[in-house]
């Protein structure tokens, strides 16, 4: 009888736990909504980034296709 209880108790528990901490997790806060910014802004900085790589490279590829065939043009 003494354990039914207990073990009723703890699964009361253990119910109202999990529905706080769904409630919890429905809202975001500033903190949360900070790290988001802070996270998409970074992830917008990389692709910049390699966005701008991408494009030197094949600026350069082309600067040295152009020498290229600027020095077979003057073999």
């Amino acid at each position: 009888m003494m354990q039914k209880k207990l073990t009723t108790i703890l699964l009361a528990m253990l119910l109202g736990l999990g529905t706080l901490s769904l409630a919890a997790c429905e809202e975001d806060g500033p903190a949360e909504n900070a790290g988001e910014s802070i996270d998409n802004a970074t992830d917008n900085a990389q692709d910049s980034m390699e966005e701008a790589g991408d494009s030197m490279q094949d600026s350069m590829e082309e600067a040295g296709d152009e020498m290229e065939d600027a020095a077979d043009d003057n073999s």
